[in-house]
């Protein structure tokens, strides 16, 4: 038998679910500006995993990489459930660099 298949689902499934906690959290304390950031990471992210010859590191980096990407894109969503009161509202989040510039640019949304 070969259980590579089962063994990658689970893993999958928990990278997914540490992506809900970090967007929460990520948006919490850092805010909805840091989303270019971590989109590039996630593609970096995807785009690493296609060079690595073992099988498992490069399943498990683009798992890491989509749930980053997704998360990217989902950040500016959770700040307005965070406004809303859905979620805890933290005031003073720490701002990115070029955060006026960025501001400017319209987040993502799937």
């Amino acid at each position: 038998m070969n259980f590579f298949g089962f063994w990658l689902s689970l893993a999958t499934f928990f990278i997914i679910g540490l992506g809900f906690v970090w967007v929460i959290r990520g948006e919490r304390y850092f805010g909805y500006l840091w989303w270019p950031y971590v989109m590039g990471v996630g593609i970096l992210t995807i785009l690493g995993s296609m060079f690595i010859s073992t099988h498992w590191i490069s399943a498990l980096l683009g798992a890491i990489g989509a749930s980053l990407l997704w998360g990217s894109t989902e950040l500016k969503e959770q700040a307005v459930r965070s406004e809303i009161g859905w979620y805890p509202f933290r005031g003073r989040k720490i701002r990115p660099p070029f955060a006026d510039v960025i501001k400017k640019w319209k987040a993502p949304s799937l």
